[in-house]
């Protein structure tokens, strides 16, 4: 049987619909998608009930508990502002309707006003006849913090102050779609919008094509490619400006630079050379022709705006001023966000647009006016109050805002007293309560109050609204604005179109671009990490190595003899010189000291700890990662982290220390086949490869010194997964040169040290030079002369000093692979010279 097949008749299918509705009780101040004014269920909502009531209680909980294992297995997640630890993504299993007819309404009117807005932009940074003519006041302008000064008399490179729009909706008492609020300094939302259509729609993809769901690839490509047509060349690089991963919203960034194919970058991967914004890469600058940013504005250019930004980049206003970067949006565009502003739309729109709001916002009244100043304190408690330009209300702490009939006595002379005083820093608008949508909570439909954020996106040919939006969900029936802080869900926004929805992708049909084939401008910090994320998995491997041959000689501790016992002792000071286990491990009981090593949170060496900074070098480049990629290095420290969350037996702890090992495995071959030979590519394998070598290199002084026994030889053969070939090649039992050559100097063992002595000098000699001068570059020259010294070493002379003088040559050379490619100073002063621009 089909998985999409109905598994009810539709007899039982209708009953069961039947009683979901019977005990869903919609608030009766406010309106509900579900049901109209007379409690009756709307048409597309008795059919999307109807086609999911088919699947019965047990199909339903199958493709919501797929849904949920989607969003871990793409590592979907937020950030509570204030918090360290990310939060998986919160998405209700059921999506918000819209039919066609009310969408069109939506549409036009979010447009309406993204080009309403985007006109009052060019007049308040430029003209200014708006204020000058009355028709705006200047102190609802400069009271605000996003009026960005430096940007006065700019002209946006492109014509467009917004780029980028979005309005948070919600209906009003009387049904109509209203307004609540602008966002243009860097609306958030888009990505998780794009994700929840890809979740859900494949935990219900038979509802999801039945129902004609509008495609949001279109709006998508659009965007893109309005971005790309306002830059000054053809082929432009476009990055998208991010905080950074402690952003609250990083992980939607990284899928909207990965979807979109934009560079994403952080402020000190950008540089300003001759006017122009570069980002620094592994080849030298190469230029930044459009900025999508989500920094604040006030964050973006520390010479300009707030000189503490380590967010921004140094002199990019002034690149802004000479036209040489698109923006979107241009810092400056905040200001539209201020309820002060929002109190002049509906005259503004007849004075700009010459036509009334299609989308009317929620009445506002602004106290900087005598007139509604008073009108306001003489009937306060018809009112919710908040502040003209701050999310806060003045003089309330972190309050947002006050209802007025609501307030005590106190409290309402004292608001009302600085109303009076500063009547500039409030507004008073309508109290609407939001209208509430169905949702999925303990079997049965629940009606929850909800915001939905519409985005919109300038190109030539006007403005385009994204078929659907970001709906947020609040589980407090008397909410009156949804947060994604406070604990609110997501929700998909399926907008039903009257026609079959044909296929459609991001790739543009009517362009033929160039083929290319190269290693890729990689920008120095994701060479870093990536480099990192290498070494951090190679180091956790050879950590979890060491863990099981230990583990292994403990089980038999009973039967090895003296020689057996150095062995084992020689493994454990291993754990304890690599900060896997503390330094007091020798009196430890042995099954603590596997522990310790393997899932020690405590122990910067435990393999615990090392997948974790593995981890967090990967999220910094996530969007460089294929889904399995990250999906793995999840997955194995989930494994670690349960393992550390309380006593196990020496068994359970081998067992997970095979299967982490399993999965290491599966992931080195992930990126092995899958990965394109690109410079991201190089930078995972170079760190691996130093890694290992260094591993080696102290396994080999560890196990192969003068004193070394048949016992510390066969370890060193088991760290190096080295047994069958020595066996193969070996009659005899395990001797030190023979060991030594496989370890150090075979040319066909990967995890001898000349192997990895090889690899590295082949992805040094394929990186691109700074220079065109045909000078070999410093990594290079050291990686050249280490190759030939192995490959002309002889495993009879080899001793524990002329071992450690190879490992501490390898990890000088890792120090000049970061200097020449990820640091800025040094050496890698030659990244910010401009002799490679493009």
């Amino acid at each position: 049987m089909s998985a999409e097949r109905p598994i009810e008749t539709d007899k039982a299918s209708q009953q069961r619909v039947a009683a979901w509705i019977a005990q869903y009780a919609p608030m009766r101040d406010a309106p509900d998608e579900l049901v109209d004014p007379d409690g009756r269920p709307r048409a597309h909502w008795l059919q999307f009930l109807e086609s999911l009531a088919a699947f019965g209680d047990i199909g339903l909980e199958q493709r919501f508990a797929a849904a949920g294992r989607r969003i871990d297995d793409m590592g979907i997640s937020y950030r509570v502002h204030g918090e360290t630890k990310e939060r998986s993504w919160p998405l209700g299993r059921l999506p918000l309707l819209i039919p066609e007819s009310e969408w069109r309404d939506i549409a036009a009117g979010v447009a309406q006003r993204a080009e309403l807005l985007d006109q009052i932009l060019h007049d308040l940074y430029g003209e200014a006849r708006l204020v000058a003519e009355g028709v705006l006041t200047a102190a609802a302008i400069t009271g605000s913090s996003d009026f960005i000064r430096p940007m006065c008399g700019v002209a946006p490179p492109g014509g467009r102050w917004l780029r980028f729009y979005a309005a948070d909706i919600g209906r009003g008492p009387d049904g109509a779609w209203r307004v609540l609020g602008d966002r243009a300094q860097a609306p958030s939302g888009a990505g998780y919008a794009l994700e929840n259509r890809m979740i859900l729609s494949r935990a219900l993809p038979s509802l999801y094509r039945d129902m004609n769901v509008e495609r949001l690839a279109p709006f998508f490509r659009d965007f893109r490619a309005s971005i790309s047509g306002a830059a000054q060349r053809a082929d432009p690089r476009i990055c998208l400006l991010t905080p950074g991963p402690w952003s609250d919203t990083y992980s939607e960034q990284v899928h909207l630079a990965r979807y979109l194919g934009f560079t994403l970058v952080e402020g000190e991967d950008l540089v300003m050379s001759d006017g122009k914004l570069h980002v620094r890469t592994i080849a030298g600058l190469k230029r930044a022709d459009a900025i999508w940013r989500r920094v604040d504005a006030d964050w973006c250019d520390p010479l300009e705006q707030n000189a503490a930004s380590r967010l921004g980049v140094a002199g990019m206003f002034e690149a802004i001023r000479r036209g040489a970067v698109v923006v979107a949006n241009m810092p400056g565009a905040g200001l539209i966000e201020s309820r002060a502003l929002m109190s002049f739309l509906p005259e503004l729109s007849e004075r700009v647009l010459g036509e009334s709001l299609k989308l009317p916002n929620v009445a506002t009244w602004w106290c900087g006016r005598e007139s509604e100043r008073d009108q306001v304190v003489q009937a306060l408690s018809d009112y919710a109050i908040s502040g003209a330009f701050s999310d806060r209300l003045p003089g309330f702490g972190e309050r947002r805002e006050a209802l007025g009939h609501a307030l005590s006595s106190e409290e309402r002379a004292r608001l009302t007293d600085a109303i009076n005083q500063r009547g500039v820093d409030y507004v008073a608008q309508e109290p609407v309560k939001l209208s509430t949508t169905p949702a999925w909570a303990d079997g049965r439909l629940t009606p929850r109050p909800f915001a939905l954020r519409v985005f919109a996106a300038a190109t030539a040919d006007g403005w385009t609204v994204m078929p659907g939006g970001f709906c947020r969900i609040s589980n407090r029936l008397d909410a009156r604005a949804v947060s994604m802080n406070a604990g609110a869900q997501s929700s998909d926004v399926w907008v039903l179109m009257s026609r079959p929805i044909e296929w459609s992708t991001l790739l543009p049909s009517d362009e033929d671009p160039p083929i290319v084939r190269a290693l890729g401008n990689l920008p120095s910090r994701a060479a870093d990490n990536l480099f990192w994320m290498g070494r951090y998995l190679e180091r956790a491997e050879a950590t979890l190595r060491i863990v099981r041959s230990l583990g292994a000689r403990l089980g038999e501790l009973q039967h090895i003899d003296l020689q057996g016992r150095q062995s084992i002792e020689r493994l454990a000071r291993l754990l304890i010189a690599w900060g896997a286990a503390p330094e007091d491990a020798p009196d430890m009981d042995p099954t603590q000291i596997t522990w310790a090593a393997t899932a020690g949170a405590d122990n910067y060496g435990s393999a615990l700890s090392v997948v974790r900074y593995a981890r967090r070098a990967a999220s910094i480049v996530r969007e460089r990662l294929s889904q399995d990629v990250w999906q793995l290095i999840g997955r194995i420290e989930t494994r670690l982290t349960r393992a550390g969350a309380g006593a196990i037996t020496e068994p359970e702890a081998l067992e997970i220390v095979e299967r982490s090992l399993h999965t290491l495995a599966a992931l080195s071959g992930l990126i092995d086949e899958n990965f394109n030979r690109v410079a991201g590519w190089s930078f995972i394998d170079l760190g691996r490869r130093i890694e290992r070598a260094i591993g080696t290199c102290r396994f080999a002084r560890q196990f192969a010194g003068d004193d070394a026994t048949v016992e510390t030889l066969d370890a060193l053969l088991e760290l190096l997964d080295s047994q069958i070939t020595y066996r193969s090649r070996y009659i005899a039992g395990a001797a030190l040169a023979p060991v030594l050559d496989m370890a150090m100097l075979d040319p066909f063992n990967p995890r001898s040290v000349l192997f990895q002595a090889m690899r590295i000098d082949e992805h040094l000699a394929a990186l691109p030079n700074l220079r065109d001068d045909g000078v070999m570059e410093p990594p290079r020259r050291l990686s050249i002369k280490l190759r030939a010294e192995l490959e002309s070493e002889d495993a009879h002379r080899l001793d524990a000093a002329i071992i450690l003088a190879f490992e501490q040559r390898l990890m000088f050379l890792a120090d000049k692979i970061a200097e020449r490619y990820f640091t800025h100073g040094a050496d890698g002063a030659a990244n910010s010279q401009p002799s490679r621009i493009a």
